[in-house]
């Protein structure tokens, strides 16, 4: 079968009634066993014996930024999303291998969060997956990152993602050992979402960009630009870098580094 007419066919099926389905699509090398299950509150793709878990947040509008922070972060403004779904991880590096057939992180690990990925490289990666999935996966805004990050309509206002005190919830320069960690080791925020705080810093969507003070809904950055925007902090930064606000990272889309993956959004 080629690969157009399987494509058409995972397509068809997707938009089924909720509920597992079984499809087979083809691999580089060879066959891949791809299954989707999805709930009203969460997606569960196994790819293989490599399985991922996507979370439903809700649309809502928030406060996004920081006037207590750096200048980056200013001025605070609202924003209103509608609902997504975000991973309730980063991507692994047992993900990014079966997928992608190799494994480009320096910290290795099936369950630590892939690295040394360049937002041009996750944008293949997403490529592939839309391919073996007919789903439209891709990198979260900034501002889905955030409101995600701040736990959603069920924010509790915390400073990291799902605690005030940051060894709770995140790997970062004091507690990491100088290494990324496991996934979903910590605690997760109020959504059931892992890491949004430390271990890497997570590539978004947008073209970096001063914040604007005017109201907004479902903002993608600017149209243009030299640098992608990071989130989250990271195994090797000061905790002042994990709060959900913080805005204190970017680079060309064309760099990767041992402190850098991302999280996928749909």
């Amino acid at each position: 079968m080629n690969r157009i007419n399987l494509l058409a066919i995972l397509l068809l099926l997707t938009a089924c009634s909720k509920s597992a389905k079984n499809v087979t699509a083809e691999g580089t090398d060879s066959e891949l066993s791809v299954t989707v299950v999805e709930t009203d509150t969460k997606l569960t793709l196994t790819i293989d014996d490599v399985t991922f878990k996507m979370i439903r947040v809700e649309g809502g509008t928030f406060q996004m930024g920081s006037n207590n922070g750096y200048d980056r972060e200013k001025p605070v403004h609202q924003v209103t999303l509608d609902s997504f779904s975000i991973g309730e991880t980063e991507v692994t590096q047992e993900l990014w291998e079966v997928v992608m057939g190799d494994n480009p992180s320096f910290f290795k690990g099936s369950k630590r969060p892939v690295e040394e990925v360049s937002w041009d490289d996750c944008q293949t990666f997403i490529g592939r997956l839309n391919e073996l999935t007919g789903k439209t996966f891709r990198l979260p805004t900034e501002a889905e990152w955030e409101f995600a990050a701040r736990g959603g309509n069920q924010s509790k206002g915390y400073t990291y993602s799902g605690s005030n005190t940051i060894r709770d919830v995140a790997w970062f320069g004091d507690t990491s050992e100088s290494g990324t960690h496991d996934v979903a080791m910590n605690f997760p925020n109020e959504l059931g979402i892992y890491d949004m705080s430390g271990n890497v810093y997570e590539w978004c969507h947008d073209w970096y960009g001063t914040y604007g003070s005017r109201s907004q809904t479902n903002p993608t950055g600017p149209s243009s630009g030299s640098e992608r925007v990071e989130r989250g902090g990271c195994w090797d930064f000061i905790e002042e870098c994990c709060r959900v606000a913080s805005r204190d990272s970017k680079h060309s889309p064309t760099l990767a580094y041992r402190n850098l993956g991302f999280r996928l959004a749909l």
